[in-house]
Order: C-alpha cells, then sequence, then structure tokens
C-alpha cells in the first residue's frame, strides 16, 4: 500500500495539539492499516524517526436532524510517538 493511501489527514483538535509538546502527531488512517505500516508510512512521508503508535476505532455517532436518524462515519485514529528531538515542520505553522 503507497504510504499516501494509509495517512488520510492529520487530526488538528485542542487535544491533538496539546500532544504535539510530547512530540506525538494524531492522524486519520485508512482503517485496514496496522501499527507497522502506519509507522513506514509516517517516516516515509515526513522523514522522521518513530518511537511508537497507538491506534483507535472511533465509532461513529449517533445523529438526527428532525424525524431522520442516521450516524456519522467511523473511522481509524493514530496517535504516532517520535523519537526525541524529531518533529513534523507541517504541524508547526498551525
Amino acid at each position: 500500500m503507497d504510504p499516501r493511501d494509509i495517512i488520510i489527514r492529520p487530526v488538528l483538535s485542542e487535544k491533538s495539539y496539546r500532544a504535539l509538546e510530547d512530540g506525538k502527531y494524531t492522524f486519520e488512517v485508512n482503517p485496514k492499516a496496522n501499527k507497522v505500516e502506519i509507522a513506514r508510512a509516517v517516516e516515509q512521508i515526513f522523514n522522521v524517526k518513530v518511537k511508537k503508535v497507538n491506534t483507535i476505532n472511533v465509532k461513529g455517532k449517533p445523529r438526527r436532524l428532525g424525524v431522520h436518524q442516521g450516524k456519522t462515519r467511523s473511522w481509524k485514529k493514530a496517535v504516532v510517538t517520535l523519537e526525541p528531538g524529531q518533529k513534523i515542520e507541517f504541524f508547526e505553522g498551525m
């Protein structure tokens, strides 16, 4: 699988910005990707060394609009911890 098919987008939230101080970067990833593939993809795309990868399957929340019911989509999130001294410049400008 191509690294850009594994990493879909960065997750930008207050919680993910606080984690940047600890060298942890949060991404939405392909639901079929495992931790090894995610680590390899981040290393290839951003040219950094990955220390650890934690993954979370985020379930869709129920939503309703009037009488219509549905739910938001389910997705997979990865929190990537980098080796000390490493950083991804993409996040620093935000």
